[in-house]
């Protein structure tokens, strides 16, 4: 018979994302989902809605306004949750840095499980950051 924990790991083959891009942020995501890198085949499907996502992808940077609907987007996800912060505008702003109405810092408003650092980031630095998610709940 085999216990929960065994249970588990058989059932988890795949993470589901959903994706919160602002400005150029969908361009850091283009990569990973054509025919070169293909998400899907290493078990991360994208999601339309919040209710269904187990990964957040936060990228581009955040306005006061966009923040909020974030924020709402990530109380709405099931437990447990990540959010994954891709690009140096959700670290510091980018280059809208010194701009009255862009969140400097996402840390400030949502729990950020993991930065991706770089303009965009490198695919490889995306699948690394989800192979570490698949190795967290594996473990479990």
């Amino acid at each position: 018979m085999a216990t929960k924990a065994t249970e588990l790991k058989i059932l988890i083959k795949a993470i589901w994302i959903l994706n919160w891009f602002n400005s150029c942020g969908f361009a850091e995501l283009v990569p990973l989902v054509g025919s070169r890198w293909d998400m899907e085949r290493f078990g991360m499907i994208i999601t339309g809605t919040p209710r269904h996502a187990d990964v957040l992808f936060i990228a581009g940077y955040q306005t006061l306004k966009s923040i909020e609907r974030a924020k709402r987007i990530y109380e709405q996800m099931a437990e447990p949750r990540v959010v994954l912060a891709l690009g140096s505008c959700t670290m510091s702003g980018g280059m809208y840095w010194d701009s009255y109405n862009t969140v400097k810092r996402l840390s400030d408003h949502l729990p950020i499980t993991m930065y991706i650092p770089g303009c965009p980031p490198r695919p490889e630095a995306v699948f690394e950051a989800c192979g570490k998610i698949f190795q967290h709940v594996k473990e479990m």
